[in-house]
């Protein structure tokens, strides 16, 4: 059986993972017939936001104990992450992607990585494994893979452009559709970048875990 490895940035679109996205993509990998672990930076969020009222709060959160509440509590330390225990690893979306595990949301085009997201992104790169992400998240795999081809949803907006000052390629894509970029085995689809319904997510999940798949099985 498969196991795949998904990251998760906390709980919630505007300060972690995309509760829709992720839970989405955890029900892809199970209709698949594989397995899944959970990951997250066992470290503070950048900020916490009022879902309500859409506002920033004065408060603390770790991003591995909000990811705990999707994962069931079944979420290890970003540090305990091996590649070899992995055949591929997935990214939902959510401004914590940009927040926790990049800084995309706050420098634009002057991003960076955070080392430990870093870390695991270029060792499954390195071992030739996929890796799959979804809406703003293929940010971090067009800033660390050279020559990568990612998508983003609509074409023309300052992230494509920024993706491309990068050195990276990007395709347009409408709901559910994936961007497959074999050479270097990612595969990413818009979600929620475009004005998307939880079907729209879920197809797009769906067609990606199903790709990964297609790419670990040898098929074109």
């Amino acid at each position: 059986m498969k196991k795949f490895a998904v990251v998760l940035a906390g709980c919630g679109h505007k300060d972690g993972a995309e509760i829709q996205e992720a839970v989405t993509l955890l029900l892809a990998i199970d209709q698949h017939g594989c397995e899944y672990q959970c990951f997250a930076p066992n470290r503070s969020k950048t900020e916490v936001i009022d879902h309500l009222a859409g506002k920033p709060m004065k408060e603390e959160r770790n991003i591995m104990t909000e990811a705990a509440r999707i994962a069931r509590g079944n979420v290890l330390p970003i540090e305990q992450f091996k590649a070899s225990d992995y055949d591929a690893l997935f990214f939902p979306g959510g401004f914590g992607a940009a927040k926790n595990l990049c800084d995309y949301a706050f420098k634009g085009e002057a991003m960076e990585v955070k080392p430990d997201v870093a870390r695991v992104i270029l060792e499954m790169h390195e071992a030739g494994k996929p890796i799959g992400a979804m809406c703003i998240a293929p940010v971090m795999l067009a800033r660390l893979i050279p020559d990568v081809c990612v998508t983003l949803g609509t074409e023309g907006t300052p992230v494509t452009d920024e993706v491309r000052s990068w050195g990276a390629n990007h395709v347009q894509t409408e709901n559910g559709d994936v961007c497959a970029d074999n050479e270097n085995k990612i595969f990413t689809t818009p979600a929620y970048m475009l004005n998307a319904t939880i079907k729209d997510v879920y197809d797009g999940a769906f067609n990606m875990v199903e790709a990964v798949i297609e790419c670990l099985d040898g098929v074109k």
